[in-house]
């Protein structure tokens, strides 16, 4: 090892300091061996599906908070599932980005209405928001209803509402959705996907 004066007398003193502190009972073992806590020991982990695209890879998700009424639970870290067939534990940039979005102080996570003629945003509970859903698709629906076409020839279609099916639901749960928008008379159906 080439070293020249000032850096022996460097590494000299470096090295007696470190014996005085040792000798005066400054030893770096017992921190050392001292373990730290896990950051996932106290989290709960649910299992999810990564909503960017329909190649559906599995994620774990940790949350830490108790279920007490008056606790929000928070998430804390997100990883690709290691049981999961698709992915097998692994995750592209956006799914393993996902903790920003469910983080995101922007995020939507209650629906609102805005009337018609306002400026403002109102927050409404979840049944109200289903009922007006209902309510807008039977209005359109009964006013534009197609039984038969030109010919005479019965169609039963529904050609001004469209449906998008989510591409990462399992096979059972979109089977259902598209018999349903089927038999409302929708044509226009298609899936995340390609979007």
């Amino acid at each position: 090892m080439d070293m020249n004066r000032r850096q022996f007398f460097r590494v000299s003193g470096a090295g007696l300091a470190a014996s005085s502190l040792v000798a005066l009972g400054f030893s770096p073992t017992a921190a050392l061996a001292e373990t730290r806590a896990f950051k996932l020991t106290r989290a709960s982990v649910s299992r999810s599906t990564c909503p960017y695209c329909s190649v559906s890879c599995g994620m774990l998700i940790y949350k830490l908070g108790d279920t007490a009424k008056n606790v929000r639970e928070h998430v804390i870290h997100v990883e690709g599932d290691p049981d999961n067939p698709v992915n097998r534990g692994t995750l592209c940039p956006k799914g393993a980005g996902v903790m920003d979005m469910i983080n995101s102080p922007g995020r939507v996570i209650y629906p609102s209405v805005r009337e018609a003629g306002s400026k403002e945003w109102k927050r409404i509970s979840w049944d109200e928001a289903l009922t007006r859903v209902a309510r807008h698709m039977k209005a359109d629906r009964d006013a534009n209803f197609q039984a038969k076409n030109d010919a005479g020839t019965t169609v039963n279609r529904w050609p001004t509402t469209g449906f998008l099916v989510c591409s990462s639901s399992s096979n059972e749960s979109s089977y259902l959705s598209v018999k349903v928008a089927r038999a409302l008379g929708m044509v226009g159906i298609d899936t995340q996907a390609r979007v």
